[in-house]
């Protein structure tokens, strides 16, 4: 029986990140930096990916993205992009927190943080004493919320921030974050129905953008 195939891919930062997989195995894996164009050039990238492997979309078994935290645009042009391929292929779709991908594959006790900007951290924590959801903190209440660092490895672009506060070790992620999203995308697929969702944390900046986000697909 042939492994199913998972394509997923992340914008909810200054990037544009996609990864093909078959069961424990990489077919594909691009990540660009940018500021800004991931709405243009999203679509492009995962042709790109599925051309490497030769395969198309009627190969896969799902579809897994990004949902934040991150950037307010970025979060909107993945979720739009993939509720919109979930409506044209019909396939099985599964939104992943950026943190759990930072996270998976990391054994013990694990925080992913990363920079919310503003002095604040987005931040999750596996394998505590304590383990919490989802939230953003400001850095001068860390310690508050991770009281037991002994052992506590920090993962994701807030990782050296959070270390100098809790005196915790900095560790690099296991997967590169969108081939770690395809792979909890293969677990989770058979047993999610929800649709992909933003999760923002925080509320977006006062200030709209020049060029604004697109519309979500219900």
């Amino acid at each position: 029986m042939t492994a199913p195939l998972i394509l997923a891919f992340d914008t909810s930062a200054a990037h544009c990140t996609a990864a093909l997989i078959t069961g424990g195995d990489l077919l594909a894996l691009r990540q660009e930096e940018m500021a800004k164009g991931q709405a243009e050039r999203i679509m492009f990238l995962l042709q790109e990916v599925l051309d490497e492997a030769q395969a198309t979309y009627n190969d896969l078994a799902a579809l897994g993205v990004g949902i934040g935290p991150g950037n307010f645009t970025g979060i909107r042009i993945s979720v739009a992009a993939a509720r919109g391929l979930r409506l044209a292929q019909g396939l099985p779709t599964v939104g992943v927190s950026a943190l759990d991908a930072l996270a998976y594959g990391t054994e013990g006790k694990v925080l992913s943080c990363l920079d919310a900007k503003r002095d604040r951290l987005f931040v999750q924590g596996y394998g505590l004493e304590k383990p919490f959801e989802p939230q953003q903190v400001a850095q001068e209440y860390l310690s508050d919320l991770v009281r037991n660092t002994s052992g506590l490895q920090c993962i994701g672009s807030g990782a050296e921030t959070a270390t100098a506060i809790l005196s915790a070790t900095v560790t690099q992620p296991r997967y590169p974050l969108a081939e770690a999203i395809a792979r909890l995308t293969a677990e989770r697929y058979t047993s999610t129905t929800d649709r992909p969702a933003p999760l923002y944390l925080r509320a977006p900046d006062a200030a709209p953008a020049r060029d604004a986000p697109p519309p979500l697909i219900p």
